[in-house]
């Protein structure tokens, strides 16, 4: 009797223990029974019936799949090596299991056949400025495909862009010549708020004598100082006693001008 006991146990209890399943908080499970859908199930725990019913687990958590760079071709007939990542979620984990036989597979495929379709009708100078609208543009072309399959495609982003290394050439001789450029019209702009200063200066001291000849003793005072010359006082007595002689003159003309009006 108790050897037949342990003989019906040793039958049952793998039998019991298959029918358990458990399925996780981020995971369904698609049951099939004699070949058709039953449903999903999960999270948490439930039975099937082993040997009838056939299990498939699915995980709804954002899957990120890094292909490999592409060699794609742009408007402009550039080659270049393009890294993408695609970052994708199942939103139907029965659409994904009936409607493709191997979704991530098939996500990664029509990403980078996207991919490669959309960067043929852009050029290169506008895939380099505008690279995050070319990746929401191959996301949602991607997404509209795959929504049947029960897949959200979360993103796709174009992490590297790999250039030929002539053209990696050309572009930083160009970007050299624009800076040349741009400190050429710095300089030039500076050279000519320099000439209007110098323009209007000499406008001045052309209509004032007295300011041409305070400006001369100012500069020859300042090159005394840094050349540690001495300067000859009865020479800087003369020179200022002339500049006052001018000064009261210029000061006298302007006094019989006001009183003749």
């Amino acid at each position: 009797m108790i050897a037949l006991i342990v003989a019906i146990l040793i039958i049952v209890l793998p039998f019991l223990a298959s029918a358990i399943k458990i399925v996780r908080e981020y995971e369904r499970a698609v049951i099939f029974r004699l070949g058709r859908l039953k449903g999903a199930a999960g999270p948490g725990i439930f039975f099937i019936i082993p040997i009838v019913d056939k299990l498939f687990k699915i995980d709804l958590r954002i899957n990120t799949v890094d292909f490999p760079k592409q060699s794609v071709i742009t408007k402009d007939n550039v080659s270049i090596l393009v890294d993408a990542v695609v970052y994708y979620r199942v939103e139907d984990p029965v659409r994904a299991v009936v409607k493709v036989a191997n979704y991530n597979y098939a996500v990664v495929q029509l990403a980078m056949t996207t991919l490669r379709d959309v960067i043929g009708t852009v050029e290169l100078d506008e895939l380099l400025a505008h690279r995050e609208e070319v990746s929401k543009r191959i996301q949602k072309i991607v997404d509209e495909i795959t929504e049947p399959w029960g897949i959200k495609i979360v993103a796709v982003t174009i992490k590297d862009i790999v250039l030929p290394e002539d053209l990696v050439r050309a572009i930083s001789m160009q970007a050299q010549a624009e800076r040349i450029r741009r400190a050429r019209v710095i300089e030039s702009e500076g050279e000519r708020q320099a000439a209007s200063i110098l323009a209007e200066a000499a406008s001045i001291y052309a209509n004032n004598p007295i300011a041409i000849r305070l400006r001369e003793l100012q500069t020859l005072v300042e090159v005394a100082k840094e050349k540690n010359m001495v300067l000859i006082a009865d020479t800087l007595r003369s020179d200022l006693s002339s500049l006052g002689f001018q000064m009261a003159a210029a000061s006298l003309s302007k006094d019989q001008q006001g009183g003749s009006k």
